[in-house]
């Protein structure tokens, strides 16, 4: 009975923390004003390209939600300082019904497209080989949907 109970107690906790844990997440009013304020002060000289932010809806809620793509920035004079091999640093940020917005996912890719498929907009995410368990050749698509507050692959080719 005891190791049943524990059984049970396991569950609703699994079943409540990703609740817990996004309830503690802060929303944000503007991703673009939020990352563009973190670089400010992280470099001497921010500069930030039209495709910085990219305004959409990556979820299909009727909501517009942002993009971020680092590769957008110029830092001290460097052009998308945290890119390498993997691509660049996208951060996914869904907009709330509430007002605000929250970030969902960060990705290190080459870039994306946002497609229909079966009657659904997904990602279609440029990613390093190794994605697709390949060690060279053209990169990898990773196709993912938005569901709730994750990314769901669909597909990897």
């Amino acid at each position: 009975m005891k190791t049943l109970l524990l059984a049970v107690l396991n569950i609703v906790l699994l079943l409540v923390m990703p609740a817990v844990a996004f309830g503690q997440q802060s929303l944000i009013s503007d991703p673009e004003i939020y990352e563009k304020k973190h670089f400010q002060e992280q470099c001497k000289t921010a500069e930030f390209a039209d495709g910085f932010i990219t305004r959409q809806d990556i979820n299909n809620d009727g909501l517009i939600d942002a993009v971020v793509n680092e590769g957008q920035l110029t830092c001290d004079g460097q052009k998308g300082p945290q890119c390498n091999d993997d691509g660049c640093t996208y951060n996914f940020y869904l907009q709330v019904a509430e007002g605000g917005y929250f970030m969902i996912a960060t990705a290190q890719i080459y870039g994306y497209d946002f497609v229909q498929r079966f009657g659904n907009m997904v990602l279609a995410m440029k990613m390093h080989p190794r994605f697709c368990d390949r060690t060279e050749g053209d990169p990898c698509i990773v196709t993912a949907r938005v569901r709730g507050t994750k990314f769901v692959t669909i597909s990897k080719k």
